[in-house]
């Protein structure tokens, strides 16, 4: 089968690899779709970061690894003692592996495994033709979820995860940085949690203006002087939750000044440069930073909701590629700024 493989920073094939046995309580799907996430791009362009280079405690596969965790796919294949999925089934995959006997686990954050590995990054993943899964990490689509949407659900989960830490008050004011797929997914989750009055801080007029067509209300923090707006537009409480969705220092200050008294700004980036930022704010707020990693299967569940509900819109901001035009489509446009969201179609 075709499989997008990563042997290490700006080293990709786009090649033939061989299919996966499918073992007892595992599933073999036919990928419908495959996100790049920002991830991705890391281990692209600075890699290799979550992709280990030595065998992973629970996969025992190192580099070189099939990429690929955010994906759809459909039940082509059924191991032994599988019940809960059948051969034609249409699924989204929750792409954590857990140990289940480190503290997080046996406390219900299998998220921050401290052995946590990921389907696409830790072994082989869902950027190719079919891939082997655990039955327990396929979620069933809703009939009226798209393929292609199903391909989000992963996204989507690791916002409405980080939108959920914020503890937001739907009678007061949200604050997302950052206009990009998990911006664009903090603020779908904030809205879907029953936060009205959302602003999303974006100075890229490309980005803003992407938003922008979905509803949103957005702030260019190029021309807006972001904290003395929300102080006015709050009454001088702050905002009751903020979210770093861009990574870089200028939007972590800002979002500490803009919150009330006792709030958090939860970071769902990856900072590439170490953040040279005063802690005053929180000092003086008795503020804090809420660090956030994926997601559970509670998150999964409620974005599959607000997807069959409606809740969620593609319109302007995904776009989808074939699986031979991966470097130049997929990772180099999503470094240039020049897309946003990019789904390879391994059929394509």
């Amino acid at each position: 089968m075709r499989a997008v493989v990563y042997n290490g920073p700006e080293d990709i094939d786009v090649t033939d690899v061989p299919e996966g046995p499918v073992g007892p309580g595992q599933v073999r799907l036919q990928v419908a779709f495959n996100g790049i996430c920002g991830t991705d791009l890391h281990e692209y362009y600075a890699g290799p970061i979550f992709v280990p280079t030595e065998p992973h405690p629970l996969t025992g596969d190192s580099l070189p690894v099939v990429l690929g965790h955010e994906f759809s796919g459909t039940v082509t294949e059924v191991g032994g003692g599988v019940s809960t999925l059948a051969v034609g089934d249409r699924v989204t995959v929750l792409p954590v592996y857990s140990c289940g006997e480190c503290l997080a686990c046996k406390g219900g954050r299998p998220n921050v495994c401290a052995k946590v590995g990921f389907h696409g990054l830790s072994t082989d993943g869902g950027m190719a033709e079919t891939t082997v899964v655990e039955a327990s990490m396929a979620f069933k689509l809703p009939d009226s979820v798209s393929l292609e949407l199903g391909a989000l659900t992963e996204p989507m989960a690791v916002a409405y995860h980080a939108a959920k830490l914020g503890d937001p008050d739907p009678s007061g004011t949200a604050l997302v940085f950052g206009a990009g797929p998990i911006g664009i997914g903090l603020w779908f989750a904030l809205k879907g949690q029953g936060v009205d009055d959302v602003f999303v801080v974006e100075p890229s007029p490309v980005r803003r203006a992407s938003i922008e067509r979905l509803g949103a209300k957005t702030l260019d923090p190029t021309s807006v002087d972001v904290p003395a707006f929300i102080a006015e537009h709050t009454g001088g409480d702050g905002v009751t939750a903020a979210y770093d969705a861009a990574g870089v220092q200028a939007s972590v200050e800002t979002a500490l000044a803009c919150l009330g008294a006792a709030r958090t700004m939860v970071s769902v980036a990856i900072y590439e440069k170490p953040l040279e930022t005063s802690l005053i704010q929180l000092v003086l707020r008795e503020a804090r930073i809420q660090g956030t990693l994926c997601y559970t299967d509670e998150d999964y569940r409620a974005v599959l909701q607000l997807m069959a509900e409606g809740h969620y819109d593609t319109t302007g901001w995904v776009e989808t590629i074939a699986m031979d035009d991966i470097v130049t489509e997929g990772f180099a446009a999503l470094q240039a700024g020049q897309k946003m969201k990019v789904l390879v179609d391994p059929s394509r």
